[in-house]
């Protein structure tokens, strides 16, 4: 095993592990976590690809993002509700002017991101 594959492997590892970590933690995102697994196990291990494809948690997520179908209407709007959310309490936490610059432009960079991405057309929308 080459040195670059174990190092793929141990990063997707930690990415899964710590996006799962994510499930509980509300600071700390599963999503690009989870997608960020699927890259390093998609370039160093097959097995561990396919296994993370076919799992019923995060497989979809990881299909969705592969397919280039767009994402639901509803994952995206739910994403937005959480993210703002929580930075809104983050900020009242926080209560730092700075802190609050910061987390406004991470959440309008990120928001116009996912406003931007595809819809993937749902079969039950009329």
């Amino acid at each position: 095993m080459t040195g670059k594959r174990l190092a793929l492997i141990i990063l997707g590892w930690v990415s899964l592990i710590t996006g799962i970590i994510g499930i509980f933690l509300p600071l700390l995102p599963t999503t690009p976590l989870v997608l960020l697994a699927a890259w390093c196990f998609s370039k160093s291990s097959e097995r561990f690809h396919a296994w993370l494809l076919n799992h019923k948690y995060f497989g979809p997520i990881v299909s969705d993002w592969q397919s280039d179908q767009g994402i639901p209407r509803k994952a995206r709007n739910r994403a937005l509700l959480f993210m703002w959310a929580g930075m809104c309490l983050s900020m009242f936490i926080v209560w730092r002017f700075w802190a609050t610059v910061g987390l406004c432009v991470i959440g309008l960079a990120v928001s116009i991101h996912l406003l931007r991405m595809p819809l993937r057309k749902e079969e039950t929308e009329r």
